[in-house]
């Protein structure tokens, strides 16, 4: 089977490598372009396209696959490579383009989608991040056949995963990532002898996962607790959520439950008690404990370490976030 894969970061580099361990033949690689990353802002390669390149698969990557829009020299060209690639099938994981009707069209099966969520619960952009910020106990991998719209087409293959109460965004999205690799693997191998049978998605229980913004980060400490907790897990490690002192901007990567209801003895914001295994914060209910904090240009450290380098102390309170 010939495979086209269209992917950009990480989560689809992961399954770029279990489609190549797997022996498919992939003629053609579509990543987006180059960007510049880093402190000295040099255009950098996505993940995908450097494995592609390790592994002399060819690459696009156009500024756009529409026809019809702003770089139609992009998508010609796109489309004339896949084309020439003759085929059976695109696999498409976080590409960041979207696909127009062509693109749909031109493989033999079309294009399979590997999505991070048990559709239709997180449609979008950002499913790992919102099943987290929402308290879910479990995501998963759907494999489903793409269609014009967003993430609606039907479901080839689902496989659950829990979410441990400790999760991150970075802790969940490597798992996510492998289990897609063999489940899309296990998708291919099912296509090949014709096994595939597609479900329509329910029509309840259908959400949109936005795209993280960073404005989200700044904690609104008004907010109940075990939500701020929740958030702290689901930005970890973008946008990573902040909390104001006065000038400083503290980075918050760890924090606890201290308490789930009820007035804190504090307004929202107010540092109630510090001590080496974390710092009290008041909250709209419930009190959290930071446990892991962060200074601008300083490492993630565990609060008793950031405690000698960075004064806290009960009576201190962050500040309400900026007005959207």
């Amino acid at each position: 089977m010939r495979v086209i894969f269209a992917g950009t970061p990480e989560f689809a580099g992961t399954a770029l490598q279990h489609l190549h361990a797997a022996g498919f033949d992939i003629p053609l690689v579509l990543s987006q372009p180059d960007r510049p990353a880093g402190r000295g802002m040099q255009l950098q390669a996505s993940p995908v396209k450097q494995f592609a390149l390790a592994h002399g698969i060819a690459v696009a990557q156009p500024r756009s696959l529409r026809l019809d829009g702003k770089y139609p020299q992009d998508a010609a060209a796109a489309q004339a490579a896949i084309e020439a690639a003759r085929a059976d099938v695109m696999v498409v994981a976080a590409y960041g383009l979207i696909l127009p009707q062509w693109t749909l069209r031109a493989p033999r099966l079309g294009c399979l989608n590997i999505h991070a969520s048990l559709l239709p619960r997180w449609r979008g952009a950002a499913p790992i991040h919102r099943a987290i910020e929402a308290g879910d106990s479990q995501t998963g991998i759907t494999i489903m056949q793409m269609d014009a719209g967003l993430d609606t087409g039907d479901m080839l293959l689902v496989e659950r995963m829990a979410i441990a109460a400790k999760d991150t965004t970075a802790t969940l999205h490597d798992r996510l990532a492998v289990l897609g690799g063999r489940l899309v693997v296990e998708a291919l191998e099912l296509a090949a002898c014709g096994g595939f049978h597609p479900v329509p998605q329910p029509a309840e229980g259908v959400n949109y996962a936005h795209k993280i913004e960073k404005a989200e980060a700044a904690v609104d400490w008004s907010l109940p607790a075990a939500l701020i907790e929740r958030r702290i897990r689901a930005f970890d490690p973008f946008p990573g959520a902040t909390g104001r002192l006065g000038a400083d901007v503290l980075k918050l990567w760890r924090s606890e439950i201290d308490s789930i209801s009820g007035p804190a003895d504090g307004s929202c914001g107010q540092i109630l008690s510090v001590d080496g295994a974390g710092v009290r914060v008041a909250c709209g209910d419930g009190v959290l404990r930071l446990t892991e904090l962060q200074r601008a240009g300083g490492k993630r450290l565990p609060v008793a370490d950031f405690l000698r380098g960075f004064t806290l102390a009960p009576g201190m309170a962050f500040d309400a976030p900026a007005a959207a």
